[in-house]
C-alpha cells in the first residue's frame, strides 16, 4: 500500500483521479486549495500531499474557525517574550514549526480580515515577524488550504481578499463528496473496521449484501466522517453479529431508541442458552454421555424464547469451538481440524474470517 492509498480510501473513478492529481501537485512547492464537503477528508489530502512530497519539515495544521480571532495572530506567527500579557517566553508560531514542511490551513474562510493581509505579505516575500518583535525571519514553508466554503462568494461579500485568493489558488483540488464514489464504501467500511477493532478483531461486525447496497444507496450528508460514524455503532450495537438491511437503517444510519431492546433480547438469549448449557452438562456428567445439545434441547429451549439471532448464535458456537480445539491442542491448526472433523484449510480460512 502506497502512501497516497492508505490516506484516500477507494478505487473508484472519483478516488483513483484524486490520488492522481495528489502525485502531481506533491512535487511543487506552490500552494494549494483544497475544496470540499464538510467531512470528505481534506486535512487526509493535505497530509498525503506533504507525505509524497518528502518535505524534510513536519506537516502543521491550524484550524482556523477553532481559535479565537484575537488569538489567531499570535498562534500563527509566534510572539516575542512580554508582547502582551502572559507571553512569559518567545514562542513559535505555526510558520515557524512548519519550516522545511508544510502548513495546513483548515476552514481559510474564516481567517479574519487582518491577518489575511498578514498571510499575502508572507507568501510574497517568505518572511514573517513574530508578534512583539520587528526580525524578520525567512522560512521554507508550503502553504495547502483547505475550505468548505465558496470563497469567490467570500470575495463578492468582502469578507475574503481576492488578491490573496490569486496567490493561494495555484492549484486547486476538488474533493468528491462520497455520494459520487459510493462503490468506495465496502473499502472504506473495510478500512474503519481493522482501524477500530486492531486489539479485539473477534468483536468484527459483517454486514449482509442487502445491508451494505442500503448504505451504497444512502446520501452521506457527513461523507467519510459519517461512515466512521456507523462503523463506531456497528461495532457497539453488533458485536460479532450479522447486520442486515433493517439493521442498517433502523440502528445505523439512525439510532432507534429499539436498540436498547435488541441488545436486552441478546442477552437474555445467552442467558437462556447458558441454562441450557448447564442443564446438558448435568445430564452428560449423570450419563457418562460426551455428545452436545442434541437438536431436540434447541427446540425447547427455542419454544421458552420470542426470537433469536440464529445467525450470530451458529456463528459464536462455531467460534467457541474453533478456540476450544486450539486451545487444546496448543495452537496447532491441523489438530485442532482433525477434532473437529474439518480440512485444514476450511479450518484456516474461518480463523481469518473471525479473526482468531
Amino acid at each position: 500500500m502506497t502512501l497516497i492509498d492508505s490516506k484516500i480510501i477507494g478505487s473508484s473513478q472519483p478516488a483513483v483521479a484524486l490520488k492522481k492529481m495528489i502525485t502531481i501537485l506533491a512535487k511543487s512547492d506552490a500552494p494549494v486549495i483544497i475544496n470540499g464537503p464538510t467531512g470528505s477528508g481534506k486535512e487526509l489530502v493535505a497530509e498525503a500531499l506533504h507525505e509524497e512530497s518528502r518535505r524534510k519539515g513536519k506537516f502543521v495544521a491550524l484550524n482556523c474557525a477553532a481559535i479565537p480571532s484575537e488569538l489567531m495572530e499570535a498562534e500563527i506567527f509566534g510572539f516575542e517574550k512580554g508582547a502582551f500579557t502572559g507571553a512569559i517566553k518567545t514562542t513559535q508560531g505555526k510558520f515557524e514549526q512548519a519550516n522545511k514542511g508544510t502548513l495546513f490551513l483548515d476552514e481559510i474562510g474564516d481567517m479574519p480580515s487582518n491577518l489575511q493581509t498578514k498571510l499575502l505579505r508572507v507568501l510574497e516575500n517568505l518572511t514573517i515577524s513574530r508578534v512583539g518583535g520587528d526580525k524578520e525571519i525567512r522560512l521554507d514553508v508550503r502553504i495547502v488550504c483547505a475550505t468548505h466554503k465558496n470563497l469567490e462568494n467570500l470575495v463578492v461579500e468582502n469578507k475574503f481578499r481576492e488578491d490573496l485568493l490569486f496567490r493561494l489558488n495555484v492549484f486547486p483540488i476538488e474533493v468528491p463528496s462520497l455520494s459520487s464514489r459510493v462503490e468506495d464504501i465496502p473499502e472504506l467500511i473495510e478500512h474503519f473496521l481493522k482501524l477500530k477493532l486492531r486489539n479485539s478483531p473477534n468483536q468484527r461486525p459483517y454486514f449482509e449484501d442487502e445491508a451494505l447496497e442500503s448504505l451504497k444507496s444512502h446520501s452521506w450528508p457527513g461523507n467519510i466522517r459519517e461512515v466512521r460514524n456507523v462503523i463506531e455503532r456497528a461495532i457497539t450495537f453488533f458485536p460479532s453479529q450479522t447486520i442486515s438491511k433493517d439493521d442498517v437503517n433502523k440502528f445505523l444510519i439512525s439510532i432507534s431508541p429499539e436498540v436498547i431492546d435488541l441488545r436486552e433480547e441478546q442477552a437474555s438469549i445467552w442467558e437462556a442458552f447458558e441454562t441450557l448449557s448447564q442443564v446438558t452438562e448435568s445430564h452428560a456428567s449423570s450419563s457418562h454421555d460426551k455428545s452436545p445439545p442434541q437438536p431436540e434441547d434447541f427446540r425447547n429451549w427455542f419454544n421458552t424464547n420470542s426470537s433469536v439471532d440464529i445467525r450470530k448464535l451458529l456463528r459464536d458456537i462455531e467460534i467457541v469451538l474453533i478456540k476450544a480445539a486450539l486451545n487444546r491442542n496448543d495452537g496447532n491448526s491441523s489438530d485442532a481440524a482433525k477434532d473437529l472433523k474439518l480440512l485444514r484449510t476450511t479450518l484456516i480460512e474461518k480463523m481469518k474470517k473471525y479473526g482468531l
